[in-house]
C-alpha cells in the first residue's frame, strides 16, 4: 500500500474519486487532479492492488489531520463528501466506540460498522460517499441529491467521482447519450441515471449502489412520498411544526466554526432564513446580485431594505455584460455537461466574490418553492386539472388536436383532454410535439413520460392522491434534485464553498408532505403556510413583494455578444435540428419569447462543439 498526503495551500468542498480494478497510477492521479477545486485543504490517496481511493478535502467540521481521508477502520475504507449535521447525536448513540477524531467522517464509518447499510436512515445532512467493505464497494447519495456522485463500469474497472471530469479520462471516446439529450431538452437536466456521456452514469438522490465481483446493483433507501407522520389536518399544528423544524434545521446547519454567509434576494425565503438565524443569535453577512444597466432584473433595492430591517450587513455584486462574456465559456466547461439554467453564470460569479471574501459556508433558499407551493403555475395546473372531469369534452379534444399552438397552455389542455399526465415538473421546456418539429427524428407524443415513469409509479404506490403532492414530489426529485442542486453544487464548489439548504432538511420535508393538501394550499396564494410562519419574523412589506427569482438579462447579453450563431454553426455540422425550426426559436427569443428554450439550445451546442466536433 502507498498512502499519499499533500497539503493544499492555494485556492485549490470535498471531492471523492476512486477505482476498483485495473488502473495506471499516473492516469488515476491525473483524473484526481481534475477535482482539486473541490477541496483545497488536503489531498489523500490510498493505492493498493486493484484499489485506488482518494479524497480532496475542505475542512468544515473538524480541522484535525486525523480526520483526513480516505479514512480506514479495520476492513472499512471511506471517501466522504458532505456534512452529517447530527454527528454529535450519533456519537452518543454509538457509545463505546474508540473515537480518534471529532469529525463526521469517522461517525459514518462507526455507524456503518454498527448498523450496516441501514445506517443511512440515521444520517442527517448532505453527502455522497464511497465505502469499501472488503470486496464490496458502496456508493451512496443523500436523500435529495445535494451532493453528486458519478460512476463508470467497464470490463477492466469501476470508476467513481464527484464530478464527470474525473471519469472522462477513462472513456475510450466521447459519445453523446441520446436519452440524456432528450430528457435534458424536456426537463432542463438529464434524468438519472443518464449523463450526456455514454458510459458515465449518475447515482440518484436517496439511492445506494453496490459493486461486488464485477456486478452492479442499486436500491432506493429514501422515498419522499412515504412520510412517517400521520396526516396533519390542523393549520395551527402545521404552522407550529413548520416553525419548529425550520429552527432545528438552521441550528444544525449553523453549528460550524467556519465563516458563514447567506444569499439574500428580495424575497421571503432568504430573508426568513436570515431572520431565523438572527433569532438564534447568528447575524449573517449577506450577498446580493445586481445587473448593470438592467434594473428590471435587479433585486438590490429590495435586498437592501430586507438587510436594513434585519440589521444585517449586505454586499452587492454587480454583473456586467463584460463579466458575462469573460466568464461564460469557463463556467459552461466547468459544469461538465449541459444544464439549462440561465442563472448558473450569475450565481457562479456571486460565489466567486463570496469565496474571495473568505467564506467557506453559504446558506441558500432552495426547496422553499417546491415545499410551500411558491410557483404561481402550481395553481394554474390545479385549476386546469378540474377540466379532467368534464363529461362532454370530445369536441374540445378534436378542436385542440386540429389547432396546434406552441403555447404551453395549449399543451396543458390537450393533456387533460387526452387523459394523460398534466404536470411534468416546473422545469418542463420542450414538449414532445415541439421536439418532434425541431429534431430530425421522429418523437412520439408523450414519449418523455418514460423518464417520469419510475417516479409516477412510486407516487401511485404511496398514500398520496392529491395533485399538489405530486407537484412537490416530482419537483423535489427532478426540478430541484437534478437541476437546481446540480447548479448549486457546481458553481459553489468551483470556488471551494459549501452551500447549505435549510429548507431541504428531510424532517421538514416529511412534515410538509404530511400536511393535508388543502391546508397547504390555504387560500390559493403562493407560500400560504410559510407566509403565516414568516409573519412572526418579517414585515408585510417583505411578505407582499412580487417574486423575481434569479431572473437576469441572459438573452439580451447572448444576443449582444453574437453568440447565438453558435447554434446555427453546430447544427450545420451535426444536422441534429431542422434549420427552419431553429430560426423560428431564435426569432422568438429576440422578441422575448421562448428564451429559456434557446438558452438550452445554446448550452447544448456549446457542449457538442467542444466534445463531439
Amino acid at each position: 500500500m502507498i498512502a499519499y498526503n499533500s497539503e493544499k495551500k492555494g485556492h485549490n468542498v470535498c471531492g471523492v474519486f476512486g477505482i476498483i480494478g485495473e488502473y495506471s497510477p499516473s492516469q488515476a492521479r491525473y483524473a484526481l487532479g481534475k477535482l482539486g477545486h473541490r477541496g483545497r485543504d488536503h489531498c489523500g490517496i490510498v493505492e493498493e492492488d486493484r484499489v485506488f481511493f482518494s479524497h480532496q478535502r475542505l475542512s468544515i467540521t473538524d480541522q484535525d489531520p486525523r480526520s483526513h481521508q480516505p479514512m480506514r477502520r479495520g476492513e472499512l475504507l471511506l471517501s466522504f463528501n458532505g456534512e452529517i449535521y447530527n454527528h454529535k447525536v450519533l456519537r452518543m448513540q454509538l457509545d463505546g466506540y474508540p473515537w480518534e477524531t471529532q469529525g463526521d467522517a469517522e461517525v459514518v464509518l462507526a455507524a456503518f460498522e454498527r448498523w450496516g447499510i441501514d445506517s443511512l436512515h440515521r444520517l442527517e445532512g448532505m453527502f455522497a460517499f464511497a465505502l469499501l467493505d472488503g470486496e464490496k464497494l458502496y456508493l451512496v447519495r443523500d436523500r435529495f441529491g445535494k451532493k453528486p456522485l458519478f460512476y463508470h463500469h467497464s470490463r477492466e474497472r469501476f470508476v467513481f467521482s464527484s464530478e464527470i471530469k474525473g471519469i472522462k479520462p477513462f472513456l475510450q471516446q466521447v459519445r453523446m447519450n441520446s436519452d440524456a439529450m432528450m430528457s435534458y431538452l424536456t426537463f432542463l437536466a438529464p434524468t438519472p441515471p443518464h449523463t450526456f456521456y455514454e458510459g458515465i452514469c449518475k447515482l440518484e438522490g436517496g439511492e445506494w449502489l453496490l459493486y461486488e465481483r464485477g456486478e452492479v446493483t442499486k436500491q432506493h433507501y429514501y422515498d419522499v412520498c412515504r412520510s412517517p407522520h400521520p396526516l396533519i389536518e390542523s393549520e395551527k399544528d402545521a404552522l407550529g411544526m413548520i416553525e419548529e423544524r425550520l429552527h432545528r434545521s438552521l441550528e444544525l446547519r449553523l453549528d460550524t466554526a467556519a465563516p458563514t454567509a447567506a444569499l439574500l434576494s428580495g424575497g421571503i425565503d432568504s430573508a426568513l432564513l436570515c431572520a431565523l438565524a438572527s433569532a438564534q443569535g447568528k447575524k449573517l453577512e449577506t450577498f446580493t446580485l445586481g445587473y448593470d444597466e438592467y434594473g428590471g432584473y435587479d433585486e438590490r433595492s429590495n435586498a437592501r431594505a430586507s438587510a436594513a430591517e434585519l440589521g444585517l450587513r449586505n454586499s452587492e455584486v454587480v454583473i456586467t455584460k463584460g463579466d458575462f462574456n469573460n466568464h461564460l465559456d469557463a463556467m459552461l466547461i466547468h459544469m461538465d455537461e449541459p444544464l439549462n439554467d440561465p442563472a448558473a453564470l450569475p450565481l457562479y460569479l456571486l460565489f466567486q466574490k463570496i469565496g474571495a471574501e473568505g467564506y467557506k459556508v453559504v446558506l441558500s433558499g432552495e426547496g422553499s418553492d417546491e415545499l410551500f407551493l411558491g410557483y404561481r403555475q402550481y395553481f394554474e395546473y390545479l385549476d386546469i386539472e378540474k377540466a379532467a372531469v368534464l363529461h362532454h369534452k370530445n369536441w374540445l379534444k378534436k378542436y385542440f388536436h386540429s389547432h396546434f399552438s406552441m403555447n404551453r397552455e395549449w399543451e396543458w389542455y390537450k393533456r387533460i383532454f387526452d387523459e394523460t399526465l398534466l404536470f411534468r415538473t416546473s422545469g418542463e421546456k420542450f414538449t414532445d410535439l415541439q421536439k418532434n418539429m425541431l429534431l430530425r427524428r421522429n418523437v412520439r407524443d408523450n414519449e418523455s413520460l418514460r423518464f417520469l415513469e419510475p417516479y409516477r409509479r412510486a407516487f401511485d404506490a404511496s398514500s398520496h392522491t392529491h395533485p399538489a403532492q405530486w407537484y412537490t414530489m416530482i419537483d423535489l426529485k427532478l426540478f430541484m434534485g437534478e437541476h437546481f442542486l446540480t447548479k448549486l453544487d457546481r458553481v459553489s464548489m468551483a470556488h471551494t464553498i459549501e452551500a447549505r439548504t435549510p429548507f431541504l432538511d428531510h424532517t421538514l420535508v416529511e412534515t410538509v408532505m404530511a400536511i393535508d393538501p388543502e391546508v397547504r394550499i390555504g387560500r390559493g396564494g403562493t407560500k400560504y403556510l410559510l407566509k403565516q410562519v414568516a409573519r412572526r419574523y418579517l414585515s408585510e412589506e417583505i411578505l407582499q413583494r412580487k417574486k423575481k427569482g434569479f431572473a437576469n438579462p441572459y438573452m439580451e447579453w447572448l444576443i449582444a455578444s453574437g453568440r447565438l450563431d453558435l447554434i446555427r454553426e453546430v447544427n450545420s455540422q451535426t444536422g441534429l435540428f431542422h434549420p427552419e425550426e431553429v430560426e423560428k426559436y431564435l426569432n422568438m427569443a429576440r422578441r422575448g419569447r421562448f428564451k429559456q428554450h434557446v438558452w438550452g439550445l445554446y448550452v447544448l451546442s456549446h457542449w457538442m462543439q467542444r466534445e463531439l466536433l
